[in-house]
């Protein structure tokens, strides 16, 4: 198990424009950074892998889960072509197949940020000019971070060693639920950290409670979750921002709805690795913003999500059953006009669609910005994009600064909105999911003269007539509100329908996307991700236990 404690100082930061930065000179050693300035660069190293650039490949260990929470889910196909990186398209046929290199990628990335944060907690302990409040803020920013790091090898693999600042052999059982050791960490840092962030990109007091409300929701724990909710909400420092586009773009980041959000930075000396460098494949092809690689299309069945009926609400139950007319099949020189049906307007913030202008980039051209339409279909991801201009002296046209929002108010709220269905209260889950709803026609996309670029319509939900209904439109508002943003396989594991609704989604996505053709989801299975066969073989399949293949 690639755990072991190890000082990784000097290692780039992707800790933000604002958080320090620096280029590594060399290796340190324990008796140089038990000291403050020693600590607190052994802390910007463990914020350094929030991203999941550093420790190996870097889509594979991406923070935004872009794979495991998207691609894996009923949101997003592999994108580019059959032959680049098939792994992946392995993952998204959910085929079990523990050998491949991405799932141990992000195991990699994962244990290699616990074994930063557990670097901090040694060398905080023998730090003796650190002041007992810095040192205290500290730990606690560190016990955030290692919270955080289990909390996403929780949601990939379920069962998995849990690894804290005493450990000293590293060959560590996966036979034990670690919720509550997560639960401790955060429950820590929510008692000790500041309440405000010293910097952009630090964890707060709010940050820890939110998360720790997350934790809770992951287990059902309703009543501890509705606590730490209603704190955030009506005592913490967030609120919607006005337009839904300000949460993906530089100009507008680290704004009141950013809960805990991964700062990336360009022309930093940090050879691009920090300019949101995960997604780095994932840019429209040829002439389009970064100009490669094609990766991660958005579904047609994301697509269709997002039509409204005339009162302008989701269409639950029928919104799959015709598409969204799209440009698949034809060449950029056809003529093309795009579906003319209302939509919700979050649909051309999130997915880049052939005649609908792509940011500041122009009007998206179809075929030419797409490296293989009858393999992936004929869509753009939007939110992990940029403006053109905002990468001035990047190292790599793929590199930028948008940094990736890992935690937002709108989530929080939607979780409470979940809280709320499962306690009968409809009146409130109605009106956080119309709060949502109300924000999301503020800005649309729009075309050159200034016109609407679709016919956008969203209206308000007037009733939720009963606790199935109510289910149902919260857990659609999600998918439309946080779609691509790495959430999405997570949420339909902890709901419990993940293979109903991915086996609806392959039997009639297979028909678009013919190498879909014979995958199926399989209940108490699938949920997670195999162990990843280099781990177990490196430890010993006595003590790493696989999960069901």
């Amino acid at each position: 198990m690639i755990i072991a404690g190890f000082i990784s100082l000097g290692l780039t930061s992707s800790c933000g424009d604002d958080f320090l930065e620096r280029t590594p000179l060399g290796a340190a050693n324990e008796a140089t950074l038990t000291n403050a300035a020693g600590v607190n660069a052994a802390l910007i190293a463990a914020y350094s892998l929030l991203d999941g650039v550093g420790a190996g490949p870097d889509f594979a260990a991406s923070g935004s889960n872009w794979i495991y929470g998207e691609v894996a889910s009923d949101n997003a196909y592999k994108g580019s072509d059959v032959g680049d990186q098939a792994q992946i398209t392995t993952i998204e046929r959910y085929q079990g197949q523990a050998d491949i290199a991405a799932f141990n990628d992000r195991w990699v990335a994962i244990y290699d940020g616990v074994s930063r944060t557990n670097d901090v907690l040694k060398l905080a302990a023998k730090a003796s000019d650190l002041k007992e409040a810095e040192k205290t803020q500290i730990i606690a920013e560190a016990r955030f971070l290692r919270g955080w790091y289990h909390f996403e090898a929780k949601k990939l693999w379920n069962m998995v060693p849990y690894v804290d600042e005493t450990v000293t052999n590293f060959n560590i059982a996966n036979d034990k639920d670690i919720w509550p050791q997560i639960e401790a960490d955060l429950e820590f840092a929510s008692a000790n950290l500041a309440a405000t962030k010293s910097q952009p990109g630090r964890a707060s007091s709010w940050a820890a409670k939110a998360v720790l409300a997350k934790a809770h929701m992951f287990q059902q724990d309703y009543t501890a979750a509705k606590t730490l909710l209603d704190d955030v909400i009506n005592n913490g420092p967030f609120r919607l921002v006005d337009s839904f586009h300000d949460n993906f773009r530089i100009a507008t980041e680290n704004n009141s709805e950013s809960i805990l959000e991964v700062q990336n930075s360009v022309a930093d000396g940090g050879s691009g690795q920090n300019g949101n460098w995960g997604d780095n494949l994932n840019f429209p092809y040829n002439a389009g913003p970064g100009g490669c690689c094609g990766f991660y299309q958005p579904s047609q069945n994301l697509v269709n999500a997002f039509k409204t009926d005339a009162n302008g609400l989701p269409l639950l139950d029928t919104y799959n059953e015709t598409d969204v007319k799209s440009d698949e099949g034809l060449a950029a020189t056809d003529s093309f006009t795009p579906y003319d049906g209302t939509l919700d307007p979050r649909l051309d913030w999130t997915v880049g669609r052939r005649g609908i202008p792509f940011l500041n980039w122009g009007i998206h051209p179809g075929r030419t910005w797409i490296r293989d339409q009858a393999f992936a279909g004929p869509y753009s991801g939007k939110k992990a994009s940029f403006y053109q201009g905002d990468n001035a002296g990047a190292e790599s046209t793929r590199s930028n600064a948008n940094n990736y929002r890992a935690l937002r108010f709108a989530d929080i709220l939607l979780l409470r909105a979940e809280v709320a269905v499962e306690e009968n209260d409809l009146t409130t889950a109605l009106t956080i999911v119309n709060q949502i709803r109300d924000r999301a026609d503020n800005v649309v996309v729009t075309l050159p003269d200034g016109s609407p670029a679709a016919n956008y319509k969203v209206g308000l939900y007037s009733s939720f007539p009963d606790q199935t209904y109510a289910r149902k439109a919260v857990q659609f508002e999600r998918r439309l509100e946080l779609a691509l943003e790495g959430h999405r396989f997570f949420d339909l594991v902890r709901w419990g329908n993940a293979a109903e609704v991915l086996n609806a989604y392959l039997a009639k996505e297979s028909l678009r996307r013919t190498y879909l053709n014979g995958a199926t989801f399989e209940k108490g299975k699938d949920e997670y991700f195999p162990i990843p066969q280099t781990q177990i073989d490196i430890v010993g399949n006595t003590i790493l236990k696989q999960n069901p293949l």
